[in-house]
């Protein structure tokens, strides 16, 4: 019988939770106040690899298979239409409910593989190559509209519009996802940031004031750091 571990919970988490059980916007809001302290303008990756727009991670192109489907691709493969490529280990496909058993009925025919239900509304998948995408059956209110206007990435697969992919990573409880935000409103223009604003203050306004933050962690990654500023030298 394995011996649970006891960690002392942490007096700034306490202040917020005293038995140290925080809830996702709790951990976010905690993130971000810590990152706001420490960071400083012109800390992270060279400003031009984060301009850099590339698709050289080969994913499965199913556009002729879905040929007629409004689909996209959301999560971290998609986030590279809009920031820096990053490493992800499988590609998410988002498609409306009312579509998802004629998508997964063409990519059994395709030669997909059905590995499992999802714990969200959807499947997972194994391509003909062995690699790995989940597709997620949505029924949110914003999805028709954003699957009707799909941006494309570098290789022109279909991905989540900017202001849609920021929704669904600010309220997400991952905090990679809360990475990827702010990461990708550093390199974001003010229209795209402003329709993002609009976008979560429509659907999600309690996450309005977080994601503001993230968009000034991450503008503030983009600035030119103080050359005068020797303290971690």
């Amino acid at each position: 019988m394995s011996e649970r571990i006891s960690v002392p919970i942490p007096p700034q988490i306490a202040a917020i939770a005293p038995d140290g059980n925080l809830t996702p916007r709790q951990v976010r809001r905690f993130l971000i106040e810590m990152s706001l302290r420490k960071q400083k303008p012109g800390t992270g990756s060279a400003h031009e690899f984060l301009r850099r727009r590339t698709a050289l991670n080969p994913w499965p192109d199913l556009r002729e298979i879905l040929k007629g489907i409004n689909w996209v691709i959301i999560g971290g493969v998609a986030t590279r239409a809009y920031m820096a490529e990053r490493v992800t280990k499988d590609m998410d496909v988002l498609v409306h409910h009312t579509d998802g058993d004629e998508v997964i009925e063409r990519l059994r025919k395709a030669g997909y593989t059905v590995l499992s239900r999802l714990a969200v509304p959807g499947y997972l998948l194994r391509s003909p190559d062995n690699q790995e995408i989940d597709v997620l059956f949505g029924r949110q209110k914003w999805l028709k509209a954003a699957l009707a206007h799909p941006e494309r990435d570098q290789a022109g697969y279909p991905v989540l519009g900017f202001p849609y992919l920021m929704l669904m990573k600010v309220t997400a409880a991952r905090p990679q996802d809360w990475a990827d935000v702010s990461r990708m409103a550093g390199v974001a223009s003010e229209e795209q940031l402003d329709e993002a604003r609009a976008i979560v203050a429509r659907y999600s306004p309690e996450d309005s004031d977080d994601l503001d933050a993230l968009i000034l962690l991450g503008k503030r990654e983009m600035e030119t750091p103080d050359q005068s500023d020797n303290s971690e030298l």
